[in-house]
């Protein structure tokens, strides 16, 4: 038990919420930096009265970013978005953001900093992998001693992977691509699912352990699953028989660059952008960097398997949700 105080930005969202859950159990007081502070209560029972403190505090303003660092002992950065819009650009919350709260750290003297990147950042490729790599440059610039964790794809009840694409298999003609699934690139990008709740723990993990500091650690789970493996899971566990459409890359590119320009102007998540194309151009997979760490290094060794945590909130996608019993193929 600890009683120190931990300051998480982007303590609001699907990660966010474990981690906040998960240092509150351990007796952490938690201070929640939000631009809307007022939208957070919920956050507030996930531990004891007047353990978990909501703050304003905005990571394009500076001062109101030190403001929020007041009195803190460490420092958990997780703000992020898979893809651009009007309001929110990578360079700005990626790069910009984990400067601010990296330099604001430095100046109050606080080394323990930890920073959620993703697999797959470099200073190569898309423009979200390449803002994801400024981030870790900018934050190991400013606080040597931070940490930097890469996870691979999160699922959990409120992910973005697995809900998508069985949205868009429940919903083919409203939310797919001509009423069938793509696979991008013909679906063979690999990837590395990583529970929600393992990567909190790797988070307290990093933030207790001296052998952490100043490393980059990569994130994933028990298994690696081709891109077309994961929708074909997706389609067993929904019982939608959606069928597949290969879309090369060459293909998928403008597609997805017409549908990014689309929903830019449009209310709703784009189902592709030509930026998220390219990322699935390299495999999503533990092991790219030689010099990181891994999860296990961490003492996380007991995963979550998507087998064993997705369908507990699939069903729901079905055509009978709860009351529909799977049927086995013959």
């Amino acid at each position: 038990m600890s009683s120190d105080l931990v300051v998480v930005f982007g303590g609001s969202g699907f990660v966010g919420r474990q981690v906040v859950r998960a240092l509150a159990k351990r007796g952490y007081r938690v201070r929640i930096p939000m631009r809307r502070p007022h939208l957070g209560h919920e956050l507030r029972v996930m531990g004891d009265v007047g353990q978990i403190q909501l703050v304003q505090a905005n990571l394009r303003f500076p001062e109101s970013v030190d403001a929020a660092l007041t009195d803190a002992d460490a420092v958990i950065n997780l703000v992020a978005v898979l893809h651009e819009d009007d309001a929110q650009k990578f360079e700005a919350l990626h790069v910009d953001g984990a400067r601010a709260v990296a330099e604001a750290a430095a100046k109050r003297g606080i080394r323990r900093l930890i920073h959620i990147s993703a697999l797959g950042a470099a200073p190569k490729g898309s423009l979200y992998a390449r803002t994801k790599y400024g981030g870790e440059r900018a934050v190991l610039e400013a606080v040597p001693s931070a940490s930097i964790l890469r996870p691979s794809i999160v699922f959990g009840p409120e992910d973005n992977f697995f809900n998508r694409f069985a949205e868009m298999a429940r919903n083919p003609w409203l939310f797919g691509m001509l009423g069938m699934l793509p696979l991008i690139g013909g679906g063979k990008t690999r990837f590395q699912p990583v529970f929600v709740g393992d990567v909190a723990e790797s988070v307290l993990a990093a933030l207790n352990r001296e052998t952490a500091r100043g490393r980059v650690f990569e994130l994933g789970g028990p298994s690696v699953y081709s891109f077309r493996e994961l929708l074909e899971f997706v389609r067993e566990e929904t019982e939608r028989r959606v069928p597949f459409l290969s879309l090369p890359f060459f293909i998928a590119q403008p597609i997805g660059l017409l549908l990014g320009g689309l929903f830019s102007v449009l209310p709703g998540d784009p189902p592709l952008t030509g930026d998220q194309v390219t990322t699935l151009r390299r495999d999503n997979v533990v092991g790219l960097d030689g010099d990181a760490g891994t999860i296990q290094d961490l003492g996380v060794t007991q995963l979550e398997s998507i087998e064993a945590i997705v369908p507990s909130y699939l069903w729901r996608f079905r055509p009978y949700g709860q009351f529909q019993t799977k049927q086995n193929p013959a």
